[in-house]
């Protein structure tokens, strides 16, 4: 491989970004194009940590924008990943930051009663800003509690440094 192929590689790669960006938000909140872009990087880390996930992505008014399964993921992880990103976006931050806060004795304990049921309050749940504004939550269900929140963590970096870049 030369430079110019290289260049070739890199500039089409870059185009991609540039255009999924693009898409980002609309006037009714995040496409459906980004999200369904964030659920499929977290995809491929899944497959690169040996596991399979739910992952889902709501906007802002946490209503679900995509919600996808990757093959042999359990059933129970779907409802678990659309509460992280429920939670995520009810409640403006990260569902990892929420377990010590609605521990026995925290500022949020009981806090998981409410809503429901659908409040989250362990790791796998990041809201995703664009421009300073929380527009939707991005939620992660399948593995273990840290691979959850790592896997919910490359998703929002790529949501940030990818798509709204």
């Amino acid at each position: 491989m030369n430079a110019s192929d290289v260049d070739k590689i890199v500039s089409g790669a870059v185009q991609k970004a540039l255009a999924e960006r693009k898409s980002v938000v609309s006037s009714l909140g995040i496409t459906l194009k980004a999200a369904e872009a964030v659920i499929k990087r977290v995809f491929e880390a899944a497959k690169a940590m040996g596991m399979s996930a739910f992952a889902a992505v709501t906007d802002e008014g946490a209503n679900p924008v995509a919600v996808m399964r990757m093959d042999g993921a359990i059933l129970a992880s779907y409802d678990i990943a659309l509460g992280k990103a429920y939670t995520a976006v009810a409640l403006k931050k990260s569902t990892a930051e929420l377990a010590s806060l609605a521990a026995p004795g925290g500022e949020l304990y009981g806090i998981q009663h409410q809503s429901g049921g659908k409040i989250v309050v362990f790791g796998g749940g990041e809201p995703l800003v664009y421009g300073g504004k929380v527009v939707g939550g991005l939620g992660v269900s399948g593995g273990t509690l840290k691979q959850d929140i790592e896997l919910a963590l490359v998703g929002k970096k790529f949501w940030e440094d990818v798509l709204c870049r």
